[in-house]
């Protein structure tokens, strides 16, 4: 229906994560640093250039407020303008490249992966979990396997993904439930679990055999297995998969023909990762 004003888009979450009361600014909260955070973070695929009061309906800003925090990501380098609408600019990456420089995994894991995809032919992932998500870190890809495009940063729902039930049976019980009731839990496909109490029993399974197998939860055809990669004090810090096409490889095929070598390049990573100094 027309209008004659043009409407604020809905207000958006500060991170994909659980969502979490927001502690009140002082000496450890800096509110307008989150508040810029904020601001970065309403950018995506799906706006990645905004007005400045695209900026502000999205994060519950004022356009005051906005309009300052996009003008110092402006004079930083990281956000630039046409005088009308904002985008950020390749210089938001140097965030990420400092997570990913930071931990020598990373840098152990690809050679690693690409070996494994040159074993079994197919795609190799790497991620961690962020609250609900799981947020990929490397990516070795063959064929384009899914319909949505999968990078380094890209989010996936943990529940239904064989990278996030990994991760998420390495968390305390109690712990691990709250996740998976936060988890909006929409079925993508006719394969999808979505009960809480079936999900907790299909990740206490991935937590007693020590890896995961989703079969067309997250995407009709995808099959996914991971496994954990581990600290040197046995912690899981991050999930390896690989993912392939049901109409090529059945998820009884894939387990039998490349689970092994998923476990073996699993453990490869995290014997190396367990030989870095910290």
């Amino acid at each position: 229906m027309a209008t004659t004003r043009t409407q604020a888009p809905p207000k958006i979450s500060a991170s994909p994560a659980l969502e979490r009361t927001s502690p009140a600014p002082g000496d450890s909260y800096v509110q307008s640093f989150a508040r810029g955070l904020e601001v970065i973070r309403s950018f995506s695929a799906q706006s990645p250039r905004q007005t400045l009061t695209e900026v502000a309906g999205r994060t519950g800003l004022t356009r005051a407020g906005a309009r300052r925090i996009l003008l110092t990501l402006q004079t930083l380098g990281y956000v630039e303008s046409d005088g009308k609408l904002f985008r950020l600019t390749p210089r938001i990456l140097d965030l990420g490249f400092a997570y990913l420089s930071s931990m020598p995994i990373w840098n152990l894991a690809e050679p690693v992966m690409e070996a494994l995809v040159e074993q079994v032919k197919e795609s190799c992932s790497a991620a961690v979990l962020d609250g609900t998500d799981i947020v990929y870190v490397l990516r070795v890809p063959t064929h384009k396997i899914m319909s949505i495009s999968l990078g380094v940063g890209s989010r996936l729902p943990a529940y239904c993904t064989s990278m996030g039930r990994m991760l998420l049976s390495a968390l305390p019980i109690e712990e691990m439930m709250q996740v998976l009731q936060a988890s909006d839990r929409t079925a993508r496909t006719r394969y999808t679990v979505t009960d809480v109490n079936e999900l907790a029993a299909k990740i206490a399974q991935v937590r007693k055999q020590g890896w995961s197998l989703v079969n067309q939860e997250l995407e009709e055809g995808l099959v996914s297995m991971a496994a954990p990669i581990t600290d040197r004090a046995g912690h899981t810090v991050a999930a390896l998969n690989v993912s392939g096409q049901a109409n090529r490889s059945s998820a009884r095929i894939m387990q039998e023909t490349m689970l092994p070598q998923l476990l073996e390049a699993a453990q490869t990573i995290s014997r190396r990762l367990s030989l870095q100094r910290n």
